[in-house]
């Protein structure tokens, strides 16, 4: 089947643990992901591997930060493979993958794994089993910004244990895994137009407000913010955001994902969900959030969240470890992604940071 015969509704096949066959895009890569916490050290940690099936490579990423710094050399473990020769054929269902990179193997078809990777040259080791506490839920083709790109996410239970120069800590967390695959040049970098993007570039839908927000909701910028968190298995949110199509005074739509309360997921409703978004002057990223959830049933969930720690490869946005604080009194954990270009970046945070 070919990403655009997918709906919304489209069932997951146990052959889609396997990569998928694509075209002869030299820019088709397919991905997948792995995110965990340990909120008790304002500890956050990816495993990431993009195979790039046209060049015949792959590159993998492993990353672990806390609170004492966020850029590479700084992290509490960062490594990155750069793009490596991959061998023909890879099975993802049982793969370790080349250049240093991490070993993945299929438990349950689209619902368990195994995950690890090790570097005795820096005294690091992780290794977990993702229990998936619901099926795969596809994102909506066709919107930004799965444009072109089946995707999915999906929350699960990780149990497991990582060492950290010399030191075995447990891993007992709730976090999501994700997969997506189609063009990553092109197309793919492409959002729906707008009669705001016809005549002139980069112009805001809404203007007004403070600056920094006017010069954050430019559209053809690439901007997209990705933001989850759970407690356990009962309560919590998962959705990208659209400051693309915010209004003056700093709500930006929620517009795909899904609301789980009282172990129940429900898709969002686009039209009502939103986040403002608070932040840090001196370095432009997420500090406060305010988020109100609301799912096609008419169920919501308020909650307020807190960036505790971050990571940034590029100093351009940040991931940052996520607390929330749900209107039912529960805390959950998760991820603000706040990707930007940089040139995009730094201009917004000039604003951020004029005096007068």
């Amino acid at each position: 089947m070919q990403p655009s015969e997918f709906t919304v509704d489209t069932p997951w096949q146990p052959e889609d643990d396997q990569y998928h066959r694509l075209s002869d895009d030299l820019f088709e890569t397919e991905t997948n992901w792995w995110s965990l916490n340990w909120p008790e050290r304002k500890m956050g940690a990816w495993l990431h591997a993009a195979h790039h099936p046209n060049r015949k490579s792959v590159t993998t990423r492993v990353f672990l930060w806390d609170d004492k710094g966020h850029s590479p050399g700084r992290l509490a473990y960062y490594f990155n493979s750069g793009e490596t020769p991959m061998p023909d054929n890879p099975d993802l269902r049982d793969i370790t993958f080349p250049g240093g990179g991490y070993s993945l193997k299929m438990l349950k078809p689209a619902m368990d794994y195994q995950v690890s990777f090790a570097d005795p040259s820096r005294n690091f080791a992780i290794e977990f089993v993702h229990r998936s506490v619901h099926p795969p839920h596809r994102f909506t083709p066709g919107e930004a910004p799965a444009m072109f790109n089946p995707h999915f996410d999906q929350l699960g239970h990780i149990t497991g244990e990582v060492m950290l120069r010399g030191e075995r800590i447990p891993i007992d967390c709730y976090s999501v895994r994700d997969r997506t695959w189609g063009p990553r040049g092109g197309r793919h970098s492409q959002s729906q137009k707008s009669e705001y993007a016809v005549e002139r570039k980069f112009r805001v839908a809404n203007p007004g407000g403070a600056r920094w927000r006017e010069i954050e909701r430019e559209r053809g910028r690439g901007r997209i913010q990705y933001i989850f968190g759970h407690h356990k298995a009962e309560t919590g949110f998962l959705s990208f955001v659209r400051p693309q199509d915010g209004d003056a005074r700093g709500w930006s739509p929620m517009n795909m994902g899904w609301l789980l309360k009282d172990g129940k997921f429900v898709r969002l409703d686009k039209t009502k969900s939103r986040m403002k978004n608070y932040r840090n002057p001196d370095t432009g990223f997420s500090q406060v959030m305010e988020v109100l959830a609301v799912d096609l049933e008419g169920r919501s969930l308020e909650a307020e969240g807190r960036c505790l720690s971050y990571m940034s490869e590029n100093d351009a946005g940040a991931n940052a470890l996520m607390r929330w604080d749900f209107d039912n009194g529960q805390i959950g954990w998760g991820e603000d992604q706040d990707g930007w270009r940089g040139d995009h970046f730094a201009k917004m945070l000039d604003a951020l940071r004029t005096a007068r």
